[in-house]
């Protein structure tokens, strides 16, 4: 097995990823490097560095002589994260009111164009990673590598507590919301920008059932198709 064959390190994590995000594995299924190296037809070094980057995006836990398992948020993580989300979130408002440009505003529209044409071909890969994509943009805007990487784990975090807890299949963080906010941080009006953005992932929270974490796949390769 050559380093060149295959997909890389980051395309393994996004599939992870996005099976987890998209409801086809589940909570606590142990990921097997030899396993996963046939999957993908990979070397197990270069699964190794894939697991290795999911356990710094909160996704997978390694546990010493026993392996990497996809995370178990708790509840009280699931609140602590959404918590902080908003207070990350509204920093990044208020500094992007300040500071927005037009290249950024049209970044900004465009990523929502995208946005609208996923949703209106239900494409459901496309919804999830464009969703998440949009908080990254904002966070990346700013120009601070510190709210980016901040909201990096965040929004990987969110990912897996909404695939664990959302009580509809339903993805309710959309374009139309994004695209208010947008809007708001063109006109410079921090109060009203910060208040949609508080206002829109209240919705998220509110979509989340946090009692009980479903029982989703065990099958690493019916998941990872």
């Amino acid at each position: 097995m050559t380093e060149a064959s295959g997909p890389s390190t980051e395309q393994i994590v996004e599939k992870v990823w996005l099976s987890i995000a998209e409801r086809r594995l589940r909570t606590g299924v142990q990921l097997k490097e030899a396993q996963l190296a046939t999957i993908f037809n990979v070397s197990r070094a270069r699964i190794r560095r894939a697991l290795t980057v999911l356990e710094r995006d909160g996704l997978v836990r390694i546990i010493p002589n026993r392996g990497a398992f996809i995370s178990k948020p708790s509840v009280d993580e699931a609140r602590d994260v959404f918590f902080v989300r908003r207070t990350v979130e509204r920093c990044v408002i208020e500094r992007l009111c300040k500071t927005v440009s037009k290249a950024d505003l049209k970044r900004l529209r465009d990523h929502v164009a995208l946005e609208r044409t996923a949703n209106a071909k239900n494409i459901t890969t496309d919804i999830i990673k464009l969703s998440g994509g949009f908080h990254l943009l904002l966070a990346e805007t700013v120009g601070s590598d510190f709210l980016y990487t901040t909201m990096r784990d965040l929004i990987s975090r969110s990912s897996l507590i909404t695939a664990v807890y959302r009580n509809t299949d339903r993805i309710n963080c959309g374009p139309d919301e994004h695209a208010d906010i947008v809007e708001a941080i063109a006109g410079k009006d921090a109060e009203k920008a910060t208040h949609l953005m508080a206002h829109h992932l209240e919705h998220v929270e509110a979509e989340l059932d946090l009692s009980e974490i479903p029982d989703l796949s065990h099958d690493l390769r019916a998941a990872l198709a």
